[in-house]
């Protein structure tokens, strides 16, 4: 039989230097601890500020001791604090040491000037607890920042985002904070959330409450890496995504076309052969870098097969008047066979579907069709099926598909739907774009309010859902995040958050329910040494609520 597990963490005997010593600068740390310890991660796990290089720095763990060589050179006159969090446990059950801390300076006194806060993501993640998330401090005058060298000062957050960075010597600092999923002590701007503020920052007394938001923004430039002809067509493969893509050219939309797929673009031209022509073409990424650019596209004659059309629908989506249908094709559509396009809802009755009601979803992309059917009350029938026999759409490469396309939708029953959800932004910032998210996070309603804080979803399927609040400061109705070359905050996002449970962002809508919320700013940026202006108008809000409910 085994003993009682051990839960008792470490405890430390003493540690050489003495922890507050000044006017030293030792090449050798140590650590006695009253049992046998070992190390977990330690080149990650112990925060060292100001910087020091790492790479040169052995830490090893000997029976009851931890021993740190530093082979390097220490500043003059500063402050440096060890922070060893959880990197060294027992050797039995891996307890960490709590609170071990190592604070010393190479000059006369220990500087002692704290900055802390909170860290927040701006979109919300799956888990709800904060881990591998750091803020760091640079000096004014350094020329790197989060994304080029690690801070000058750093410390992680706990679970729940809070952070405290500890003997700081005053001066001027810009501050970060970022995910730091490699353990490089830097930000990947490609595939790491981060954030910043602003401002300088003057240290010279005890700093509180600081607000970060931490989002993606790939700050990469956007540039086109390599063109060239593919059989019959012309391809650019860009370095990123394009938001935006604009083509200037006399043929395009009648003789030219295009897809992209991802940050890949392939054009088409149904007549020209063995000639190119020169077209103007614009990008932009979503922070805001653009490519303009004119580049000769070239189409020659080839043996080389051509790609089968291939296309996908909303196949299961609901509907309560109209049916919209909407069809994504993977090259660009030529011509559509409308006398076998129809509309099923039984075995013998059909709806012949007719141009007026089929559109593209934008008019520069061919690849994606959207129809739009009225449907008479007098049908009474719950399931439609759109249906396309075979040849019956054809791409700009003359090729069809070459199977039939059956889409099911089904016809909602108003009894059964939510009555409806009042939405209340307590905010006075303009334009607001309004977000209603399913259980998968997609967009499933929106609404656009330019003159207004107040929208009335209806007809509503009984769900759980979530409220998202855009701020579109640049109005054109997306998100858009931040750029830190530019000193460019990205845009602010609110979500609705249960009263009764303030980390339960859903909304549970039943049918016949008419359910009335007010979505709350976040806290703002930076530091927060005042409270929210929006809360007034929140407070005018609920007050007028009681005087309608009073008279």
């Amino acid at each position: 039989m085994g003993g009682e597990k051990d839960l008792d963490p470490p405890v430390l005997v003493s540690i050489k230097p003495a922890n507050e010593s000044t006017n030293i600068k030792p090449q050798t740390i140590e650590l006695e601890f009253n049992e046998y310890v070992k190390l977990d991660n330690a080149s990650k796990q112990i925060i060292i500020t100001p910087r020091i290089n790492k790479d040169e720095m052995v830490v090893t763990a000997i029976k009851n001791r931890v021993v740190i060589k530093l082979n390097q050179d220490l500043e003059d006159s500063t402050t440096y604090v060890f922070n060893f969090q959880k990197s060294i446990q027992d050797i039995t059950e891996s307890n960490p040491a709590e609170n071990l801390k190592l604070v010393f300076s190479t000059g006369n006194d220990i500087d002692s000037l704290k900055f802390s806060g909170r860290v927040s993501y701006l979109f919300p993640q799956k888990d709800k607890f904060i881990k591998d998330v750091l803020v760091g401090l640079y000096e004014k005058n350094d020329t790197t920042d989060v994304l080029t060298a690690s801070p000058y000062y750093i410390a992680a957050t706990d679970s729940s985002g809070n952070f405290e960075i500890t003997n700081i010597k005053a001066g001027e600092y810009r501050a970060y904070a970022w995910f730091d999923s490699n353990n490089s002590l830097k930000a990947e701007d490609k595939s790491e959330p981060y954030g910043f503020l602003g401002d300088t920052i003057l240290i010279n007394n005890d700093i509180q409450n600081v607000q970060f938001y931490i989002s993606k923004a790939d700050l990469s430039d956007l540039k086109i890496n390599r063109s060239s002809t593919v059989g019959e067509n012309f391809d650019v493969i860009l370095s990123k995504f394009p938001t935006e893509t604009t083509i200037d050219h006399e043929d395009f939309g009648q003789k030219l076309f295009y897809r992209r797929n991802e940050k890949n673009l392939r054009f088409y031209h149904t007549e020209l052969r063995n000639d190119s022509i020169a077209t103007r073409l614009n990008f932009k990424d979503s922070v805001g870098n653009q490519i303009d650019t004119l580049i000769y596209l070239k189409f020659e004659e080839s043996d080389r097969k051509k790609e089968s059309l291939e296309i996908t629908s909303n196949s299961g989506s609901s509907f309560l008047k109209n049916l919209r249908a909407e069809f994504t094709f993977n090259k660009p559509l030529k011509k559509i066979n409308y006398d076998s396009l129809i509309v099923k809802y039984d075995t013998a009755s059909i709806i012949q579907i007719i141009p007026d009601w089929v559109s593209l979803v934008d008019s520069t992309d061919f690849t994606k069709l959207k129809i739009e059917i009225p449907i008479s009350d007098s049908i009474a029938k719950s399931t439609f099926q759109i249906y396309a026999a075979d040849s019956t759409f054809f791409d700009v490469e003359n090729q069809f598909n070459d199977k039939k396309i059956e889409a099911n939708y089904k016809k909602l029953n108003p009894e059964t739907l939510v009555t409806e959800l009042i939405v209340e932004v307590a905010s006075d910032k303009r334009p607001l774009l309004i977000e209603l998210l399913d259980k998968a996070g997609k967009t499933y309603r929106q609404a656009y309010l330019e003159n207004t804080n107040k929208y009335s979803f209806t007809n509503l399927e009984p769900n759980t859902y979530q409220v998202r609040v855009i701020i579109d400061e640049n109005k054109n109705r997306m998100w858009d995040p931040s750029n830190m070359n530019y000193n460019r905050q990205s845009e602010s996002v609110y979500y609705y958050t249960n009263p009764d449970d303030p980390k339960s962002y859903d909304v549970l809508l039943k049918a016949g329910w008419t359910n009335d919320i007010i979505v709350l700013p976040i806290r703002p940026l930076g530091i927060n040494n005042e409270t929210l202006k929006e809360t007034s108008i929140e407070e005018e809000i609920i007050e007028g609520r009681i005087e309608e409910e009073e008279n």
